[in-house]
């Protein structure tokens, strides 16, 4: 019994070390990318996913009078004008959706390769922690969380047969449900907490990239760059914000490809919404993501060959047009 509570502690010790220190590495990548200056694109993708990024776009485009969102929630085109590859994506899957929902359309256009192909290119700087690298390390950490918990009651029933074979006039030993619960209580901590941690997208470096931006811009007030910045809850226009809002509540409250379910207003911790792609640009697809129309139960990929420019900048006072960094034809001037 000492030799195999020995084993099963060394073996949680070590598990639970390996997974601590791959937990911490893969939230520390991107240390190099530090000095990156963002367009407004990934900024709302550093802030808050697809979903902000879209917002931000939607927000951009009506305060400029390319398009009106009216109640209850009806998007109507006013000129067909797109200054980056979301914008443009916006215009696509407005045309594809004839009744103008604004709930369809941002969910279309959240998993449109335009937008998709945002976090890829942040993920391959070090910005991003992309679903398919913590999803391993999930399925780690819940099943040592998970094994831990089921040796209780195993250890319990050890220590029964334990004490049912020895001799009635022998020293009582240290049940072995005691020498086991240490390795019990530290590995079922550090499995389910490791697990939750991976919902965690933003690296260190792409915290402090945000804040920086943030931080840069504190002073700028158009509209779209309060949106990506700061979330619907800092859109001066309250009636755009309720529209924005009420479409955010539409969404499938369902998790998302990267665990994460939907966050209607938007926050300052990154909570990525309906982001499936890979570790790199045109890497992964996104299931049941939209095409053309508006219907968001449509195939198309996610991170379809377009590549992201790692060194778009912009000037800190650009508003709207600041320009996806994927799809080629973007820009950083300041347009309204």
């Amino acid at each position: 019994m000492n030799l195999l509570a020995l084993l099963l502690t060394l073996a949680v010790a070590v598990s639970s070390t390996l997974l601590v220190v791959a937990t911490r590495r893969a939230g520390r990548r991107g240390g190099e990318s530090r000095g990156y200056v963002l367009d407004l694109s990934e900024v709302a993708f550093l802030s808050g996913g697809p979903a902000r990024v879209v917002d931000t776009a939607l927000t951009c485009m009506h305060t400029e009078g390319r398009l009106t969102i009216g109640g209850p929630g009806v998007v109507a085109l006013q000129r067909a004008e797109a200054r980056d590859a979301v914008e443009r994506a916006v215009l696509h899957e407005l045309a594809g959706a004839p009744s103008g929902a604004l709930s369809t359309l941002r969910a279309a256009v959240m998993r449109h390769p335009a937008v998709q192909e945002i976090g890829d290119g942040l993920a391959s700087r070090g910005l991003l922690i992309a679903p398919d690298e913590s999803r391993e390390r999930r399925r780690w950490g819940l099943a040592l969380g998970i094994g831990c918990l089921i040796g209780i009651p195993v250890s319990i029933a050890l220590t029964v047969a334990q004490y049912a074979l020895i001799d009635a006039f022998a020293d009582l030993p240290v049940p072995f449900v005691v020498k086991m619960l240490p390795a019990i209580v530290v590995g079922a901590v550090v499995g389910f907490s490791t697990a939750g941690a991976t919902r965690a997208r933003l690296t260190r470096a792409g915290r402090q990239v945000a804040d920086a931006y943030r931080t840069a811009n504190a002073h700028v007030a158009d509209p779209a760059h309060l949106v990506a910045a700061h979330g619907l809850r800092a859109l001066p226009d309250p009636v755009l914000q309720g529209h924005l809002a009420d479409a955010a509540r539409q969404l499938p409250s369902r998790r998302s490809s990267s665990g994460s379910t939907t966050s209607p207003a938007g926050s300052d911790a990154f909570i990525p919404v309906l982001w499936c792609a890979g570790t790199a640009p045109g890497n992964g697809s996104c299931g049941g993501s939209s095409g053309g129309g508006g219907d968001s139960g449509s195939g198309s990929t996610c991170g379809s060959g377009s590549s992201c420019s790692s060194g778009s900048s912009c000037s800190s006072g650009s508003s709207c047009s600041s320009g996806s960094s994927c799809g080629g034809g973007s820009s950083c001037g300041s347009s309204s």
